[in-house]
């Protein structure tokens, strides 16, 4: 049942997402400094789009002699369109957010990790393309890579979408502007970099 309202949520945040993208607005920025990461998805994510689309086509021409299955192939079809964008709006609209107490990281719906200032030990840019699962390390991929990297001096707790918790020592994450968002956060903290 936890699964299924988990599921749910997402579903219906997302079309608050795109609600708000349409709206040209973001969500949770109220007083911090925004710093987007959905650049570095946009062109995977509108090809993923533009072939979904093709699919619905195809699948038209193929069903039409079909209506009663042509019709649930069609609502899947575009359900997915909607989807697939709807994870793109959502990015684009939870950007990170760096504010006077916590810098809020954030990946689209799946993720929401507030991180206090006074816990980041070091923050550095780094560009990794490459990240193997470890203990007490959180990766955020956008686009196949990572581009910062958080040292906290305590671990945080990451809630996972379906609410796995699991505390978190190293976290890296994309940034569109990691070299601000790396000035803002070593001059925020007094962090080496």
């Amino acid at each position: 049942m936890r699964v299924a309202r988990a599921l749910v949520r997402h579903e219906l945040l997302m079309l608050a997402s795109l609600a708000l993208w349409a709206a040209r607005r973001t969500h949770g920025t109220g007083g911090g400094r925004a710093f987007g990461y959905a650049r570095g998805q946009g062109a995977t994510t509108w090809g993923l789009a533009f072939v979904c689309a093709v699919e619905t086509a195809g699948m038209s021409v193929l069903l039409r002699d079909l209506p009663a299955v042509h019709a649930v192939v069609l609502v899947l079809d575009l359900y997915t369109l909607l989807f697939v964008v709807g994870l793109h709006a959502a990015s684009a609209v939870r950007p990170h957010v760096l504010g006077s107490g916590a810098l809020r990281i954030r990946q689209g719906l799946h993720t929401d990790l507030r991180v206090p200032l006074v816990l980041i030990a070091s923050v550095r840019r780094e560009l990794r393309t490459t990240h193997r699962r470890a203990e007490g390390e959180l990766d955020l991929v956008v686009g196949s890579r990572t581009s910062v990297t958080l040292e906290l001096s305590e671990p945080v707790t990451h809630v996972s979408l379906l609410g796995r918790r699991r505390p978190v020592r190293t976290v890296r994450f994309h940034a569109d502007d990691a070299d601000g968002l790396v000035r803002a956060l070593a001059v925020g903290t007094g962090t080496r970099r």
